[in-house]
């Protein structure tokens, strides 16, 4: 009975003690959601990414792919990868091999700073361990596996946060909380849940060292996405970490699932609406973030897209974090450094709309656009970009017309696999419709397809052109969309380009696409008691603002000494720009009208 009474008293105790423990984790969590975030990030607008490595040293992968998954590509036995290292490093080199050849001999980290100063960055984020485990600060927690120990034999951290800090911009470190490769726990292989050893004997030790040493004014975490925040003991650290560094301190948002602060980090998507929290457009230069050498120049986009890009995002109360991927010497390829210095140059014109800015009442004007072009068959995988030029990589539509001709006669199987609504009409018969007619799937998981219906039969003659109409609805993230077909007589494949044309004779081969999207051609911000209207378009002779009639004001273009001609008509502030002559304008990627109350 005293037994019985003994295992009661301790099952009370520990349930106590669970309950303290719990209520003291809420407290905390609470006590960091309801921490204020420091004004200097949201009035930063413009900050650089860094991703420089191992990864560096090949610099390979897919045009679309991350280069700095190049170790995960070899464990998966992705053939493009690991064909690309054996013929050029030899049959028996292994990642490990890189490290010898991660030199950065040319580096020169006051150059950097210098660089993304005149970019118009007002913070960098530098990647100190990304998932390949190898540190760029001389880690005790990595022996043999850190930049000082072998490659440059530098503490690559250190060296770049004193030159960051001595251009005057805020230093912050990226570190990944996962790696794919180390003893305690390989991430992506053993189970999620076996990560406890990690995380208590080499993660946590080994952020307070790097985070202890250099005191960031951010941190970015990555690779928590298998776990929650609790298995990563996030709220303890992000907690120790404020308390270390102060009030300028912050995080972003991926610290592990439930665990819901920090700034917001959409990457390579068309951004997000105006929030009461901050967050920031995450993208490289390219397609990927460290440099990939197969990317095609394409890639990088123009200047003015890239202008464009960020100023949406300012607009709409956000800002964008611009990665760079270094070659392993240190020299940032030209390309690149083009980009950056376009940027900043553009910046030191129309600072005063963008630095400490703050959305206006109307964030931007819009107008849907169209573009055409046959296309051979319908088998894409845009990943995270556009279809084309000029639409948007979220929320487009696509729609083929044409005909189809069968083979032979048969009852044939249609199916489409599509991210993420889709239909498919033939001769006038919907014989798929994914989410597309009944609204419903919101698929902005990656890689999430919940589709409804992804196939359908119909009867189809030997050699009778049937009219064909294909839908496509791209929301969020990923986007692809792939028609196939199968009968009793044909096994499942892509339906050819052989058997689709433009025309009911069956004479142009192809169909026709026709790529539709929104477009942003005007935004506004807010700053010091001015309106700015930033117009992505030249307005021609006049600028109309659809905006509140703002009173007694004084308009003029930032960069050009000219006061502007303006009256306020049927709702819309209209502008004079007819005597602005093409050899006055400041800039041709954008424009920006300061509107001032009163009069100069």
């Amino acid at each position: 009975m005293r037994g019985i009474r003994f295992l009661l008293a301790i099952g009370m105790l520990w349930s106590m003690t669970l309950g303290a423990q719990n209520a003291k984790n809420e407290a905390l969590i609470k006590s960091l959601q309801e921490r204020p975030y420091p004004q200097w990030f949201q009035d930063a607008k413009l900050g650089i990414f860094i991703h420089w490595g191992l990864y560096s040293v090949p610099a390979y992968g897919a045009p679309e792919a991350y280069s700095e998954w190049f170790l995960r590509g070899l464990q998966l036995e992705e053939p493009l990868r690991t064909n690309f290292m054996k013929e050029t490093y030899g049959q028996n080199f292994t990642y490990k091999d890189f490290a010898p050849l991660f030199k950065a001999e040319l580096w020169n980290p006051d150059e950097w700073a210098d660089l993304f100063k005149r970019a118009g960055a007002k913070y960098i984020m530098f990647v100190t361990k990304h998932h390949d485990g190898f540190a760029l600060w001389p880690s005790k927690y990595n022996r043999n596996w850190n930049s000082m120990d072998v490659g440059p034999k530098r503490d690559l951290v250190g060296d770049v946060t004193k030159s960051i800090r001595k251009a005057g911009l805020k230093m912050g470190l990226y570190y990944s909380l996962a790696e794919w490769n180390h003893p305690l726990h390989r991430w992506y292989t053993d189970p999620h849940d076996s990560i406890g050893n990690y995380v208590d004997n080499y993660m946590i030790p080994q952020f307070k060292e790097l985070i202890g040493t250099y005191k960031p004014s951010l941190i970015f975490a990555d690779g928590e996405w298998f776990n929650t925040a609790e298995q990563w003991h996030a709220p303890e650290l992000i907690d120790w970490y404020y308390n270390l560094v102060g009030d300028d301190a912050l995080v972003n948002n991926r610290w592990g699932h439930g665990l819901d602060i920090g700034f917001l980090t959409p990457e390579y998507s068309a951004g997000i609406k105006v929030t009461d929290r901050p967050w920031t457009e995450v993208r490289g230069l390219g397609r990927s973030f460290g440099l990939n050498r197969k990317e095609p120049l394409e890639a990088y986009g123009t200047s003015k897209e890239l202008i464009d890009r960020f100023i949406q995002a300012v607009a709409n109360g956000g800002g964008m974090i611009l990665n760079v991927g270094p070659k392993a010497d240190g020299q940032i390829p030209l390309i690149q450094q083009e980009r950056l210095m376009q940027l900043g140059k553009w910046l030191s014109i129309n600072g005063d709309a963008i630095y400490g800015s703050k959305p206006y009442d109307k964030i931007e004007e819009e107008k849907m656009v169209s573009e055409q072009r046959i296309d051979s068959l319908i088998n894409f995988n845009w990943v995270r970009n556009s279809p084309m030029k000029g639409i948007k990589e979220d929320d487009f539509t696509a729609e083929w017309k044409g005909y189809i001709v069968a083979p032979v006669s048969d009852i044939y199987t249609f199916e489409v696999k599509a991210d993420d609504a889709a239909s498919v009409t033939i001769d006038n018969t919907l014989v798929i419709d994914q989410n597309y007619t009944a609204e419903g799937t919101d698929s902005h998981v990656m890689g999430a397809n919940t589709g409804a219906s992804t196939n359908g039969k119909i009867k189809l003659k030997e050699g009778v052109a049937y009219p064909i109409l294909i839908k496509f609805k791209e929301k969020k993230l990923q986007a692809e969309i792939a028609l196939f077909w199968s009968s009793k007589k044909m096994n499942k494949a892509l339906v050819p380009a052989s058997q689709l044309f433009q025309d009911n004779a069956a004479t142009q081969p192809g169909l026709m696409g026709t790529y539709s999207s929104l477009k942003t051609y005007l935004c506004y911000t807010q700053n010091n008691g001015n309106i700015y209207a930033i117009a992505l378009e030249w307005p021609g002779d006049k600028l109309e603002l659809n905006i509140a009639d703002p009173g007694e004001v004084t308009v003029c273009m930032l960069g050009l000494d000219k006061i502007l001609k303006h009256s306020y008509l049927n709702g819309k502030l209209v502008v004079d720009t007819s005597d602005i002559g093409f050899n006055e304008l400041p800039s041709y990627d954008a424009w920006t009208f300061e509107i001032t109350r009163g009069k100069k």
